[in-house]
């Protein structure tokens, strides 16, 4: 079995990447979704790419049964038009409390937020030590 993801942990600066997001408000935004991260899953982060700060890392098995790759349990972008936080709704228990975070969108594995100020951090907290409990795909075998 193949992997085809192009996204891997990546040995860039995790602290000169959220300095340099634009604009001044994704700065502000990424170093307090840094900390609120680092609080929960009690890991430093890492760059998965040239735009994903990635916490932990689990094993995944696609669903067509061809593909397996890693991806960070949890993780986030502070891109220009949004903020992107991956993991959120990738278990049932998140996907089932997901609706109480306040004001966002969703992509196909991602959550996207304008701004913090449009959700409620202790639901995010809670949204992201649920994502941290993510075992590998038991697909895979041990």
């Amino acid at each position: 079995m193949g992997s085809d993801v192009k996204t891997h942990p990546t040995g860039a600066d995790v602290a000169e990447f959220l300095d340099a997001a634009v604009p001044a408000k994704r700065r502000v935004d990424g170093l307090a979704l840094a900390e609120i991260f680092r609080e929960v899953t009690g890991v430093e982060p890492v760059m998965w790419g040239p735009t994903i700060v990635g916490y932990g890392s689990y094993r995944y098995l696609s669903p067509d049964g061809r593909r397996t790759g890693d991806w960070p349990k949890v993780g986030f972008s502070p891109r220009k038009a949004q903020l992107s936080i991956y993991g959120l709704k990738d278990l049932p228990a998140g996907a089932e409390r997901l609706p109480a975070l306040g004001k966002y969108t969703e992509g196909a594995g991602c959550v996207y937020v304008r701004k913090l100020e449009d959700i409620d951090l202790d639901v995010l907290r809670e949204l992201i030590a649920i994502a941290w409990t993510r075992q590998d795909d038991p697909r895979l075998g041990s």
